[in-house]
């Protein structure tokens, strides 16, 4: 039995340490919502409309985003799915400006989000890999679909139409 055990897909994985890994996601949030600050809202209603897009309104109402990232920062914990509704919230903010996303917060909300998304998305990107060129993450499995990450992130979290390309055959 213990000869078996060896060639199944979980047990053979090499020791790592992964007392790091957790499921609090607050620094990420804290971080994009520094970076949202750090695009200079042009009024109080886009800085309350990214705060509502991610859904951190009812707790921060009013405070400059800045003092929001920090509250974040050093508050209580924060799942995914409100680092996927900050990112989106950032994406929408920014427009067509370039916003530099680490690649563990792009991968993990595009990964996130592909899951979430609509039927007729996760149609689009079904039986295929999805690669950010510009970032070090992929999901998925099949040919691959490449495109910068901040298109693959625009259409899994429901900002733009466009899917990445499909893999030329």
């Amino acid at each position: 039995m213990s000869d078996l055990s060896r060639h199944l897909p979980l047990s053979a994985r090499p020791r790592v340490d992964e007392s790091g890994v957790s499921g609090d996601w607050r620094t990420a949030v804290a971080d994009v919502v520094a970076s949202a600050a750090a695009l200079e809202p042009t009024s109080a209603a886009a800085a309350a409309r990214f705060l509502a897009v991610a859904g951190l309104d009812r707790e921060f109402a009013g405070l400059p985003l800045a003092e929001v990232a920090t509250a974040v920062r050093t508050g209580s914990r924060r799942r995914i799915r409100v680092l996927a509704d900050a990112l989106r919230a950032l994406l929408e903010l920014a427009g067509d400006r370039a916003v530099a996303i680490p690649p563990v917060i792009g991968g993990a909300v595009a990964l996130y989000a592909s899951t979430r998304m609509p039927f007729e998305r996760r149609a689009a990107l079904s039986g295929t890999a999805v690669h950010a060129t510009d970032a070090e993450w992929t999901f998925g499995r099949g040919p691959v679909r490449e495109a910068p990450a901040r298109e693959i992130l625009d259409f899994v979290l429901g900002l733009s139409d466009t899917p990445p390309p499909a893999p030329t055959r």
